[in-house]
């Protein structure tokens, strides 16, 4: 169907989408301006403890940059870190020492309780689905190293999300190389819905799609769908009618991972050396755009960038081995996790970081937690 456009003020979802944010996030955690740090393993004067026993899992209380914890996928090292604002690894899978059950986990997202994990294994073709306190795999969809677009079977899947759909819990994935998203039923591994055409290339949503690689949560049950072929973004309903497209910049290619912002606008990062960040309403305007060419803050294949409640934007900078946020207010780098361009192991490095998700102050993690407070919680999406 014809795709239409409105602008973010007109989207009624956006200003609860932003009270929901903000509840999640502790007392004083407002936008700020701050120079870049002097060294990548310097950080901002963590916030003092409150009293009483600490968390469980060990984490301190938000600081004025990071509104929670920042679950990693260090996918070069085959492992996922839980990192506290003050640089901490709290938890990680597998336990230092052991080998890895995982293979290039591209992704990681807390499901919608916050008591499992779900990664997406890119080159490994396979989805796996993680108990946070036991530290098993406790799903897995697809065949290991074996590409393929039968029933069971993934090419390059990106982006797995877990919802919980009135007790149902359904997984969604760009499937980038068989050109599809997928709705597969957790308990039966039956692919129950489909978008796009198995193994045709094209930029004709919503019967074909070109190379989606971003399928993220959107208000009332839609989707947002980012299509590397289209270099666009386009929000699908939740009978996956096509609701309006933006198109990005032609100078900028190889879109990764749009998503929502809390204002309704669209984030999205640029798979690129140099790589970019934008902002865009809807409409398609242009709000804000990252794009430095050389010395510290320049970016090499950034794959997702996230706007914090703050305004502040999360992103992982993968080629360069970092985690980092941006003021965009004054385009800085104002935290970073992991030393740029030095891939490593030890406590403060990261090797080719392809995926994260934030704890928000205040989840316990591996809990019954009710659905919410996720960055991509939306009314009625059971994410």
């Amino acid at each position: 169907m014809p795709s239409r456009v409105r602008s973010s003020s007109s989207a009624p979802w956006a200003k609860a989408l932003a009270a929901v944010a903000l509840a999640a996030v502790a007392a004083g955690c407002g936008r700020q301006a701050a120079p870049p740090p002097p060294h990548p393993a310097a950080g901002p004067k963590p916030a003092a403890r409150p009293a009483g026993p600490p968390l469980p899992w060990g984490s301190r209380h938000a600081s004025s940059i990071l509104p929670g914890d920042i679950l990693i996928a260090d996918a070069g090292n085959n492992r996922i870190l839980l990192v506290t604002p003050d640089k901490r690894i709290v938890w990680q899978f597998p336990d230092p020492g052991q080998p890895s059950p995982l293979y290039d986990n591209d992704d990681v997202f807390f499901g919608p309780h916050f008591d499992e994990i779900i990664t997406n294994e890119e080159d490994n073709h396979t989805i796996a689905i993680l108990n946070f306190k036991t530290k098993q795999i406790v799903w897995r969809y697809g065949h290991p190293r074996q590409p393929g677009s039968a029933p069971g079977y993934l090419n390059t899947p990106d982006d797995a999300f877990l919802f919980d759909q009135g007790g149902r819990q359904i997984i969604t994935v760009a499937d980038i190389k068989n050109q599809r998203i997928l709705f597969i039923d957790r308990a039966t591994k039956r692919i129950i819905k489909q978008y796009g055409q198995t193994g045709v290339r094209r930029a004709d949503p919503p019967v074909t799609y070109a190379a989606p690689n971003g399928d993220f949560p959107a208000p009332d049950g839609g989707m947002l769908v980012t299509q590397i072929g289209g270099n666009d973004a386009i929000l699908l309903n939740r009978q996956g009618q096509v609701q309006w497209t933006v198109h990005f910049p032609s100078n900028l290619s190889y879109p990764s991972d749009a998503n929502f912002t809390p204002d309704g606008n669209i984030i999205c990062a640029f798979y690129t050396n140099p790589g970019a960040v934008v902002e865009m309403s809807p409409s398609g305007r242009l709000l804000w755009e990252y794009r430095v060419t050389s010395g510290p803050g320049k970016l090499n294949m950034p794959s997702l960038a996230v706007m914090l409640p703050n305004g502040l934007v999360l992103l992982n900078d993968d080629y360069n081995d970092r985690v980092v946020v941006i003021d965009p207010k004054t385009n800085q780098i104002v935290w970073q996790y992991g030393h740029t361009g030095v891939p490593g192991t030890a406590p403060g490095y990261l090797n080719d970081p392809d995926g994260m998700d934030l704890l928000p102050a205040g989840v316990v993690p591996g809990a019954k937690n009710p659905i919410g407070h996720h960055l991509w919680s939306y009314p009625g999406n059971g994410y």
